[in-house]
Parts: structure tokens; sequence; C-alpha cells
């Protein structure tokens, strides 16, 4: 047997002839051994094996060779997915100018709505489908996570500062972003000049009283808890159902060993859920910007830059001094990290459906150990809402300028207190910013009815807030386990970590 590049590592392979003239690469893994495969290579050829052309020259002239391989994708699944949202967007809004531009009786424009913008076309079918597989996900890990968490705590008492840091780190930052919201659109009077003509119209929903809200935290059933995807109840009957188990002795320990079993198996649903993500995601942008178009922006421009300007500052200013203040970690690493997160909560928009990513990530990629990981993030889905309070900060003064009316600085700290006790118990899902600003607005004396006025960019902006929160929920975690000493410092620093799971798995071409 002749070998070429024998004992090469699993970037370059070994290409080796065997007497009866096939040839075979065969790659080391952590994974196992994987064998190419190509066809029918004749005379000289390459072949490319992650990225590595191996030249085939003079290669059996007089007969064929058939060769087995596995195609491994040169990009990374963070890129697919970047790549994705990026085509979504310049798709759709081609897409919106192509249907502007044709006269609607046109069969082009009847086809291309019909069939890929409309309600019931590729794009919303497509989408609808990946949120729907990602919600599908989030009760069964939050429940296991969080009972996994709570239950590896055993009798050291951890989950009440654990709760009561994570509580006060949450408000205090919605309280800081919501002040930033306030102060920054006082300074940029983004509602000056802007007409009150507007054909969109908003029903404002009743907010329920405080009382109602702290008594619904608790369960009376939890099956239907899960079933509604209450998510304030599943907590607490997790951690409740977790302590149980960590104070009941052996069977306590065989129960405790099915649930990290169960885990184990949902974190693997949620990694191959992943994979499917650029398409998810490619098609939820691309509906979107069918649909509103870049016009949507230009028209309340001045109001959408303030909001998105004060979410870019609170990531890039608040969120790291305090991840470098109280941890010493590099906000960087952390950053990088969590650009799937990001894109995933962008094109969902639901700090809900994100869920699944952002504690992956937070376990695998920065350490968090699951007994805080599995607490603080779905808390933080529900109660951490900062993009959203900086949202009506900015939506309170602009609507406040656009009426004419004055804000006075008992306003504002109303304004402050409001947004941040709102914050408990919101529903993590697209729009319900809407319903917390209703609620602001009504302590101030503003009118509801100018929410209709910004409706239009609220979809655009509520993608950009998600991805603000869910910073916010990483930011707080790690905080919080470094605090408790749950925080392996080794993988957070590792900015290859987990990175064998960003890339897919290799697939077999016949």
């Amino acid at each position: 047997m002749r070998s070429v590049n024998p004992g090469r590592r699993a970037v370059a392979g070994s290409l080796r002839w065997t007497a009866d003239g096939e040839y075979r690469v065969h790659r080391s893994a952590t994974t196992g051994v994987y064998q190419g495969v190509s066809t029918d290579l004749r005379g000289a050829r390459c072949w490319r094996h992650e990225g590595i052309r191996i030249a085939l020259h003079r290669v059996c002239r007089q007969r064929s060779v058939r060769l087995h391989r596995r195609t491994v994708s040169r990009m990374s699944l963070t890129g697919r997915i970047l790549l994705a949202m990026a085509a979504g967007i310049l798709v759709g809004s081609l897409l919106n100018v192509t249907l502007h531009a044709l006269d609607p009786a046109h069969g082009l424009h009847s086809a291309l709505n019909t069939y890929l913008v409309a309600d019931d076309g590729v794009f919303d079918v497509v989408g609808r489908i990946f949120v729907a597989s990602l919600k599908l996900l989030v009760v069964p890990l939050v429940l296991v996570s969080l009972i996994c968490g709570t239950s590896s705590l055993g009798d050291s008492a951890r989950m009440g500062p654990i709760a009561g840091k994570t509580m006060l780190l949450y408000l205090a930052t919605t309280a800081v972003a919501v002040s930033a919201a306030l102060f920054f659109a006082a300074l940029i009077d983004p509602g000056k000049g802007v007409s009150l003509t507007s054909d969109a119209t908003f029903q404002a929903s009743e907010s329920p009283p405080l009382a109602e809200v702290l008594v619904n935290i608790f369960p009376t059933n939890p099956v239907q808890a899960m079933a509604e995807g209450n998510m304030l109840q599943i907590i607490v009957f997790a951690v409740l159902f977790g302590y149980a188990i960590s104070h009941a002795g052996a069977p306590g320990q065989r129960i405790g060993s099915f649930f990290r079993d169960l885990e184990a198996v949902v974190m693997k649903m949620v990694s191959i859920l992943m994979h499917l993500a650029p398409y998810g995601v490619f098609a939820l942008l691309a509906k979107l910007f069918a649909t509103l178009g870049i016009g949507a922006i230009l028209d309340l421009a001045a109001y959408f830059f303030t909001v998105l300007a004060v979410l870019v500052f609170h990531v890039l200013v608040i969120y790291t001094l305090m991840l470098k203040g109280m941890t010493g970690l590099s906000p960087r690493i952390l950053l990088r990290k969590l650009r799937p997160v990001w894109a995933f909560a962008f094109s969902t928009a639901s700090s809900g459906a994100t869920i699944p990513i952002t504690l992956r990530t937070t376990e695998r990629r920065l350490g968090v150990h699951n007994s805080v990981a599995g607490f603080t993030i779905p808390l933080g889905a529900t109660v951490n809402m900062d993009g959203t309070a900086i949202m009506q900060g900015v939506a309170t003064v602009f609507i406040a300028q656009v009426y004419g009316l004055d804000l006075s600085m008992g306003a504002y700290v109303t304004v402050v207190l409001t947004a941040t006790l709102a914050s408990i118990g919101t529903a993590a899902v697209p729009g319900a910013g809407l319903v917390m600003l209703v609620m602001v607005l009504e302590q101030v004396g503003l009118p509801v009815e100018g929410i209709a006025l910004i409706y239009g960019v609220d979809r655009l902006l509520d993608m950009v807030r998600t991805a603000v929160n869910v910073t916010g929920d990483a930011v707080v975690s790690v905080i919080v386990a470094k605090s408790e000493q749950q925080l392996d410092y080794s993988v957070y620093l590792d900015e290859s970590a987990d990175q064998d799971e960003d890339n897919d798995q290799p697939r077999v071409v016949t």
C-alpha cells in the first residue's frame, strides 16, 4: 500500500491507495473516524476535504477509481445564519420594491405575492414552522434544565442568593435602560416636526393589576402551566421540584439521574434544530422586509434611529462595563460568542423562542454552570426587558413631543418605575412591549392612540431589542455564576468552545 501524506491530522487527512485501486481519505476526529468518498475520478483531478485541496495526478488513467467521501462545510453555523439574515433582508427588500413597481393586475405581481410574500406563502410557512419548532423545545428545556440545576445545588441552600442576585441585576439593568432612553430621547427630540396623520390604529388591551400578576406567578396546575407556556409558573414548579429532589435521598438521586439524561437528549434536539436555522431565519426576514420594506424605517427615521442608538449604547457600554467591572472578564469574548443567539433573537423577535439557544450558548460556550444558567436564562426571558424598556422610554418622549405635551421630572420618574416593575410577568413574545407601553402612557397621562404612530416600525425594532434582552440574560448569568463560583473560566476563555456543535456534521454525498 502506498500512502500520500501519511499520518496527517484531521485537517488535511491521509490519502492512501490500496491494491485494488481504491483511494480513501481517513480522518481522525474526536467523534470517530470518517472515510472519504467521491465518484469516478479519472486522470488529474482535485478533491476538496475540509477546504484543503489534495491533487490527484495521473490517478489510474486506465481504470475507474471510486472514492467514497463525506463533504464538510467550510462555513460555520454562525456564519451561515448571518449570511441567511443578510440574504433574507436583501431578498425581502427587493421583493418589496418589485411588488410596488409592478401593476397589481400583472401576473408576476400576483404570483410573487401569492406564493412567496402572502400569509400562506412559502416564506410564511417555512418561518412559522421554524418558530414553532423553537417553541416546541422551550417548555421541556426550561423544566428539565431548571430541575437539574436546582437539584444539583443539593443542601447548599444557594438558590435564595442566586434568585436574589438575579432579580436585583435584572431590575437594575431595566431601570438603567429606561433612564438612558429618556435621557437620549429628551436630548435628540425625535418627535419634533412629526405629523399626527396616520392610517394605523391601535386597540389598547387592559393591563392586569399588580396583585393579580403576583398571584398568577404560583401555579395551581403545573400541567396546565406547561400547556399554556406560562414561564413564571413553570419556573416556580421546577424550582420546588428540584429542591424536593435534592432532599429526597436515594429516590431523589434516581429521579435526578433521569432528568439529567433527559436534559442531554433535549440539548441534542436543540443542536439538531440549530442546523435548520439558516432556512428559518432567511424565510422570516424575507417575509418581514417584503411586507414592510425599507420605507417604513424612513418614515420614522428620527424615532427609529434614536431607539436603535440607545439599544446599541446599552449593549456596548452598560453591559460591557457591568461585565468588566463585576467579573474582570473580557466583554469581547462574550459578545463574539453570542452572535448565533443574536441571529435567532433577531429573526424570531421572541425571547421565549430563543431560550433553547441562549441556554445552550450560556452553558457550553460561556461556561456558566447549569445550576445558575438553568434559573437565570428562563427567568430573564420573562423578567429582563431592557430592550423593551428602552423602546418605552423613547416612545413616551416621542408621543409627548408629537402631541405637544411636556413631561415633568415626576413623570420621568414614573416612567422609570412603571417600566421597570411592568417588566415582571410580561410575556416573552413578539409585540408584548406595546402592551407594556400602554401601561406606561396611562401612568403619565399621554394618549394611548399615539402608539399607532410607531406601530409600523415596532416589528423591526422588536427584533433588535429582543437581541438586547438575550444579551442581558447572558451577561447577568455570567455575573451571578462568577459570584457563586459556578463559572468555568477555561470554557469562557476558550474561543473555540463548543465549536464542534457549531459546524455541520458531515453528510454523505452519493
